[in-house]
């Protein structure tokens, strides 16, 4: 399986992503205690998000951890969040990968696409795919796309593949 790895030096270190949701004010808090972390916050409509991308420990509490496998450009702090929440199987778990790391990588190429991350659960079986966008109409016109129905055309019924579970945060 490829993992997402940065290099420094001649040591090589494995990325993650931790999430964490709670208040905005918490959130914020959080984030001005922690500045000189590569965090990013995501404000939903009932929640806010908080995410924090290292290759060492988080400093949130009880956070969900994800092994960054593929990623496309830096997050920004501005933007349309989308995380697809897909449940994958132990026994699934590399024709998935397999399927994401070999795709077609047009979404890349749509006006509006900001960032990508293809995240590994590590205590549980949910992959999440994060996409962020520039705004809304920008994942809208995604959606709409030749490129999207050619992406999506595929059964998701590999062996330990779940029923998809998909949710969007802004």
């Amino acid at each position: 399986m490829t993992n997402y790895l940065i290099f420094i030096g001649s040591e090589v270190k494995q990325v993650y992503l931790y999430l964490t949701f709670g208040t905005p004010d918490y959130m914020e808090k959080i984030l001005k205690q922690h500045e000189n972390e590569t965090m990013f916050i995501l404000y939903g409509s009932d929640k806010t998000a908080l995410l924090h991308e290292t290759e060492g420990k988080t400093v949130f509490t009880t956070p969900r951890k994800f092994e960054v496998i593929d990623s496309v450009n830096d997050i920004q702090q501005k933007g349309y969040f989308v995380f697809n929440n897909i449940p994958v199987a132990d026994e699934g778990r590399p024709i998935f990968e397999q399927r994401f790391l070999n795709r077609s990588r047009d979404i890349e190429k749509m006006n509006g696409f900001v960032a990508f991350r293809l995240l590994r659960p590590i205590k549980d079986d949910t992959y999440i795919v994060l996409t962020q966008w520039e705004n809304k109409q920008a994942f809208d016109a995604w959606k709409q796309s030749k490129s999207f129905a050619n992406a999506h055309a595929k059964p998701a019924t590999a062996t330990g593949i779940k029923k998809q579970n998909i949710f969007n945060a802004a």
